[in-house]
């Protein structure tokens, strides 16, 4: 198979390990932890993993270890590391017992119920060292929930003589994980779980997990391709870019791509739900930015729009809550054929307020929320094409202000939408050293007989060789939350908080960024040779938060 020069030369990068994983290591436990919130239904519901202490590993004295197998998975979207996650899993197993087996399972969690698995020998894994994707084992986004399939586990768990599964994943992901853990607890059967934080979104990280892996590298891409655009906005100076960053609810990548490239306008849902904002105000918002542009001449610029920003607007919110019930399984609204039709339906039913945004939508836009689904009934919210919606709004109002006068620009927009382009890159220096040594630190976890726990590496803003790692709790992590109309334990998703240092950084300079002196900064492609200053940097908000971050 071919391969380009730079998958060549990254197959060679040996990651950076943390001083305490290097050689033998012990573990030093904690005081016992609780759970985030609603303690005392997470301690009946975890009666075996709930209040374990926090884990920290030290240097430790070097022991002969059983030989032992591992199975992995991988959970859910794709992040760039995944691979190296498995290749630490795998050295590390190595180091340990030349013996030991690592197993992936094939396609996601489906993989470990269907016994669909492949043995990941050396020659498998030295392919996909430092590489993107999750295509060594695939993914999938099948949930662990039910005794039926936790019991298929334990079958194909006994059959290949496995005594630990790692579960690579996000929320969602780790929560189905702990819920394995304690059902092979309460069983006896010997077998444990051990989660690692992925997902690009960046809502995987509370005061233990720093970071989740693969938003390092996400936003690098994205911030390459808006520096990119900026550039040539600022070369061209006739185009104004809305570009719509993946991110799912929170707004992380928006504002952590705003961090590195210095946008004229960067929206941020939490925000908009916090204040209340109107789509009315959110597009009174841009256009007062765009007129003030070009009564300097300046009739170009970009806008970062987070993915999930309808879900926060409260009018809207309300609006989808509204069609959420109004279509599900409406057999009256379903034998309707043209779209005027169902239009017309929808308007007659939705309460005053709702049905006054909605007939104010654009067509396209009021459309996607009629039509499009999903199993469960709801409007797929991240496929609504938000940038068209913003750039019609703010056509019509700008239409407005210059036939009364009070604009004299000149109005053409581009859309853009970043999802995809960054889920499967090349990890960062700092995304391969990470996922590398969380595979490590899962071998130990399991060695040392942990269950339960997720893989934990911290102190990220210093060098690699300064970084701890240890385990935390997933109990720890939890709270109840309403999914499908029933409260379930979940890991508490981590919003952008307005209070935190990234957000107080946006804010305090956003007036600067969208003014005639344009602050565009120029990111570049991920550099992975060369200085540390420059290859090795985590992200603007991981340094504001940690006080690490320069200005």
């Amino acid at each position: 198979m071919l391969k380009s020069p730079l998958q060549i030369a990254r197959s060679s990068y040996q990651p950076k390990l943390p001083t305490a994983l290097k050689g033998s290591v012990s573990i030093v436990e904690g005081e016992p932890t609780q759970s985030v919130a609603d303690q005392e239904e997470i301690k009946k519901l975890f009666p075996n993993t709930y209040g374990m202490p926090v884990l920290r590993m030290a240097k430790g004295e070097k022991k002969a270890v059983e030989p032992f197998n591992v199975g992995v998975i991988l959970s859910g979207g794709q992040a760039p590391g995944g691979h190296n996650v498995i290749s630490g899993l795998y050295d590390g197993l190595k180091n340990l017992n030349p013996a030991n087996k690592l197993y992936g399972f094939l396609g996601g969690p489906s993989g470990l119920i269907e016994h669909k698995y492949v043995e990941l020998t050396g020659n498998v894994i030295n392919e996909y060292r430092n590489t993107g994707g999750f295509d060594i084992i695939g993914s999938g986004r099948t949930k662990l929930e039910e005794t039926w399939q936790f019991d298929k586990g334990i079958e194909i768990c006994k059959e290949l003589g496995i005594r630990a599964i790692v579960i690579i994943g996000g929320d969602d992901s780790n929560t189905n994980a702990c819920v394995l853990a304690e059902y092979y607890l309460q069983k006896g059967c010997g077998i444990q779980v051990i989660g690692c934080p992925k997902t690009i979104d960046g809502d995987l990280k509370n005061e233990q997990i720093e970071t989740s892996f693969g938003f390092d590298t996400a936003c690098k891409t994205y911030s390459e391709l808006i520096g990119n655009i900026q550039r040539d906005a600022n070369s061209a100076k006739k185009y104004w870019h809305f570009i719509r960053l993946m991110g799912r609810s929170a707004s992380h990548i928006a504002l952590e791509c705003a961090l590195q490239s210095q946008p004229n306008i960067c929206l941020i849902s939490e925000e908009v739900e916090a204040k209340n904002m109107t789509l009315g105000e959110i597009v009174d918002g841009i256009v007062n930015v765009i007129v003030a542009r070009a009564d300097a001449g300046l009739n170009f610029g970009t806008i970062l729009i987070p993915e999930g920003l309808i879900e926060f607007v409260p009018a809207m919110k309300r609006l989808i809550a509204e069609l959420n019930d109004l279509l599900a399984s409406n057999e009256e609204f379903n034998a309707l054929e043209s779209d005027d039709e169902k239009r017309q339906f929808v308007k007659a039913c939705l309460s005053p307020e709702s049905c006054a945004l909605f007939r104010d939508l654009p067509k396209g836009i009021a459309r996607q929320l009629m039509l499009d689904r999903d199993p469960h009934g709801n409007v797929k919210v991240s496929q609504i094409e938000t940038e068209k919606l913003l750039i019609e709004m703010v056509a019509k109002k700008l239409a407005v202000l210059k036939a009364s006068g009070a604009y004299k620009g000149k109005f053409s927009a581009l859309g853009h939408f970043f999802g995809y382009e960054g889920r499967c890159a090349i990890p960062s220096n700092f995304d391969a050293d990470y996922c590398y040594s969380l595979g490590i630190t899962a071998t130990w976890l399991i060695a040392n007989g942990k269950s339960g726990y997720m893989a934990l590496v911290q102190n990220l803003t210093s060098p690699a060789s300064e970084w701890q790692a240890g385990g935390v709790p997933i109990t720890m992590m939890m709270n109840m939350e309403k999914r499908s109309g029933k409260m379930k334990p979940v890991i508490q998703k981590a919003l952008v908080d307005l209070d935190g240092a990234p957000f107080k950084y946006l804010e305090e300079h956003r007036d600067e960024w969208a003014d005639a002196n344009t602050s565009y900064i120029y990111p570049g492609p991920i550099q992975y040779y060369g200085p540390s200053e420059v290859c090795d940097q985590p992200t603007h908000t991981l340094k504001l938060e940690k006080g690490a971050f320069e200005d």
